[in-house]
């Protein structure tokens, strides 16, 4: 039977439950076309720019990181958990497009384990990655003074336009620093993460790519993160799918940065992914699943 004359038939049927089950089935499907036709435009745009160079030198090894290990840290856990505390006095939603707040504490853990002195985070949003890393470096860099530099291409402190209100924050990034007495060893910087790559001297030992997820910037960021880098450094990403497969019930998939590491490794970049998987607490959806996943050298 023709489509449409199925279509008929259910829109005019008095059944509430064929109908239901037609609408679903639909809407699942829609939503499955809208997912090949984004994935295949992101690749689209990211094979039309030449290929990069990478160096990789100076990345951390990627069976240097035991997850299992930082995951079940008893010190690391009895830090985050008097951090949090004084964090949680925020309330920031766990549904405003930013880290949710599993991804939250596993960044802090990676920050309490690896230990970095400076770190370089792109994509500053309303400030909760922002102040767990912060938090993090507080209380485990206590002979050297830490240095947090987080980026955005948009003022994410500005008093004349509240950015963070949108988001049914209470607070801009700075004023949850300041609050938490942190604000010293944070700098914000507005521009592009490229931009601020080109004209900064700084090197980073830990770099949390959470900016633009599209495939082509993912892309270009890698190479220049790599290039600010000290030895023995890590890259983060957020919202990595491997194989661009759906993590939660909701099917979402964003398949920017899976597809540019994706690209980098067939070019011969001597690097790996360490998704960081099922974490030991909730992050959302009824899930323990992150999408946060570790940029590391082969062995």
């Amino acid at each position: 039977m023709h489509f449409f004359s199925i279509l008929l038939i259910i829109v005019i049927s008095k059944d509430k439950k064929m109908k239901m089950n037609f609408y679903d089935s639909f809407n699942a499907r829609l939503r499955s076309v809208k997912k090949i036709i984004r994935a295949q435009k992101e690749r689209y745009d990211l094979y039309r720019l030449g290929s990069v160079q990478i160096e990789t030198e100076k990345l951390k090894l990627f069976n240097s990181i035991e997850l299992s290990k930082i995951y079940n840290s008893k010190e690391i856990y009895d830090l985050w958990k008097k951090s949090n505390i004084a964090m949680e006095k925020f309330d920031l939603p766990n549904d405003t497009g930013g880290v949710n707040r599993g991804d939250r504490r596993a960044i802090f853990y990676l920050i309490a384990s690896l230990k970095p002195q400076s770190v370089l985070e792109i994509g500053t949003h309303i400030g909760a990655s922002t102040v767990n890393i912060a938090s993090a470096l507080s209380v485990t860099s206590k002979r050297n003074k830490p240095k947090l530099t987080t980026v955005d291409i948009v003022d994410v402190n500005s008093i004349e336009h509240k950015p963070w209100q949108k988001f049914r924050v209470k607070n801009s990034p700075k004023e949850m620093l300041d609050a938490l007495g942190l604000a010293a060893f944070v700098n914000f910087e507005t521009n592009t993460s490229l931009d601020y790559a080109k004209n900064t001297k700084k090197k980073f030992d830990f770099i949390f790519l959470d900016g633009d997820h599209s495939a082509r910037s993912v892309y270009q960021e890698i190479p220049v993160a790599l290039g600010l880098l000290q030895p023995g450094g890590v890259i983060l990403l957020h919202d990595f799918f491997p194989k661009n497969i759906p993590l939660w019930s909701n099917g979402s998939v964003i398949p920017g940065p899976f597809l540019a590491v994706e690209r980098i490794i067939k070019e011969g970049g001597n690097v790996q992914s360490l998704p960081l998987g099922k974490l030991p607490w909730r992050t959302k959806l009824g899930s323990n699943v992150t999408s946060l996943a570790l940029f590391l050298r082969r062995p």
